[in-house]
């Protein structure tokens, strides 16, 4: 019998579709202007050429997070844009948090891979900004972390009890203040626009919130 898809997206398609729209027409005013200035230096074509060169990568980017979905079957987590990648939660020797801070919105995800050589997949479990936040449901919280407590390697278990403080944060009623997610969101260094915080450091941050 086939495993049970439990989606694991934090938003739903209408916001994605919504994203898609706005991204496709910033990439047309930007691949507008630099083909513009291009044209006045250098002839009709090279402006063209300019537009085409900045607007299809940028586009194509965008068309591919408008069609991601992510789910989680088992303890296998699945990724599709164009193609289909997954990662076993159960046999994953690589796991980091990271913490994405791009126009004052954070986003923590777990970055996981089967090695150390192997391409990861980023699942987003939680987005903040200063006017609030979205994050995964508890179900989906709850499932990954089982998934993550009976794993093969021991380091994973770490990032189950993170997940369940999360899910023990809710049950509380805590507001965003209260939630070791957020709480991470807000500990990760100014500046920077990625921060990945390995098991070590994970650790430590769990064990503070005893």
């Amino acid at each position: 019998m086939a495993e049970e898809r439990l989606p694991l997206d934090m938003f739903d398609r209408s916001g994605a579709r919504k994203r898609f729209r706005t991204a496709v027409i910033a990439v047309v005013i930007l691949a507008a202007a630099l083909g513009g200035i291009v044209g006045l230096i250098g002839g009709r074509l090279a402006g063209l050429i300019t537009a085409a060169a900045v607007a299809a990568p940028l586009l194509v980017f965008s068309w591919s997070q408008a069609r991601r979905r992510i789910w989680l079957e088992g303890t296998r987590i699945v990724l599709r844009t164009f193609g289909r990648r997954s990662v076993d939660l159960a046999k994953a020797e690589r796991l980091e948090v990271v913490v994405l801070d791009v126009r004052s919105v954070k986003t923590v995800s777990l970055l996981v891979a089967e090695s150390s050589k192997s391409r990861a997949i980023n699942l987003a479990v939680a987005s903040y900004s200063g006017t609030g936040g979205a994050e995964l449901g508890i179900l989906a919280l709850r499932k990954l972390a089982d998934a993550l407590a009976a794993a093969e390697h021991t380091g994973s278990l770490v990032f189950s009890e993170l997940l369940v403080a999360q899910l023990r944060a809710e049950a509380r009623g805590e507001g965003l203040p209260g939630r070791p997610l957020y709480q991470l969101a807000q500990a990760a260094p100014p500046g920077k626009l990625a921060v990945r915080l390995k098991a070590e450091a994970v650790t430590k941050f769990v064990a503070s919130l005893e």
